[in-house]
């Protein structure tokens, strides 16, 4: 069994030093990667890159990330990304990375993602020029995490991304703007990727758990939604809980822990 510690939505400031690092020193012996769900700066400016990887370069497991719409606020995306990798975060970006642990490989997939909307309520490539680059854009992105997904040498396949892949869990947002805060391709590419475990943010307002059509757990790990430091999950045999999406050839079911309060 393998334990994931997730949040996204830390959006941390240039005043922000000191604040979540004690979260990454609770981590310690209580779980075995931190996955990071975008959203980790406030306006996309490298300084506050700088804090972020100032808090996590700690940290003593591997930390893996998509960056959000925040992180693209500034045009310092990739400045960001940089800074993060130099800190000895996983940035993925239509990528994926496979992690051994206790005899097991945990691969993770991930991408930003993009809106659009979900199935009878979407956006289509047709009509304006602007229009069809915006829902392209979101095929594309969600084409990249498939290829990722299926990409993985692994037992076990993690989807992380910032926007959300499913209505379910933006449930408390209004629903006008559901097509911005993400997309019902990305569900698509995870069922067909085989993701045992769908994680996103992105929506503050929005509900915890749904699942994909294929029946992939989606949770939303947004640090309004989930109230606490990060949320814990556990993937793989011995983990066993309703509605947990099996992967071929080894069972590969989540399920939601209790998450540890900061120190």
């Amino acid at each position: 069994m393998m334990r994931i510690a997730a949040v996204g939505d830390i959006h941390l400031g240039t005043d922000s030093g000191g604040t979540f690092a004690p979260v990454i020193r609770g981590l310690a012996g209580r779980a075995d990667v931190l996955l990071l769900a975008g959203d980790l700066t406030q306006h996309g400016l490298p300084a506050e890159a700088e804090v972020v990887a100032a808090e996590v370069a700690g940290a003593q497991l591997p930390v893996v990330a998509v960056l959000g719409n925040h992180d693209y606020h500034g045009n310092a995306e990739r400045e960001i990304a940089g800074i993060l990798t130099d800190a000895g975060v996983t940035v993925l970006e239509g990528t994926g990375t496979v992690l051994d642990i206790d005899g097991a490989r945990l691969g993770v997939a991930g991408v930003k993602g993009f809106g659009g909307g979900f199935a009878g309520a979407s956006g289509t490539d047709f009509g304006e020029p602007l229009m069809k680059a915006f829902v392209r854009h979101t095929k594309e992105t969600a084409a990249r995490l498939r290829h990722a997904l299926e990409a993985l040498d692994c037992d076990i396949r993690v989807a992380l991304t910032h926007y959300a892949p499913i209505p379910d869990t933006l449930i408390g947002e209004r629903a006008e703007i559901y097509p911005f805060l993400g997309s019902y391709h990305l569900a698509e590419a995870m069922d067909a990727g085989g993701a045992s475990l769908a994680l996103h943010g992105h929506a503050h307002a929005g509900s915890e758990r749904g699942s994909t059509a294929g029946g992939v757990p989606v949770r939303n790990v947004a640090r309004p939604v989930i109230g606490k430091p990060c949320a814990f999950y556990a993937v793989g045999a011995g983990a066993a809980v309703e509605g947990a999406r099996m992967a071929a050839p080894s069972p590969a079911p989540a399920v939601d822990l209790a998450a540890p309060t900061a120190r």
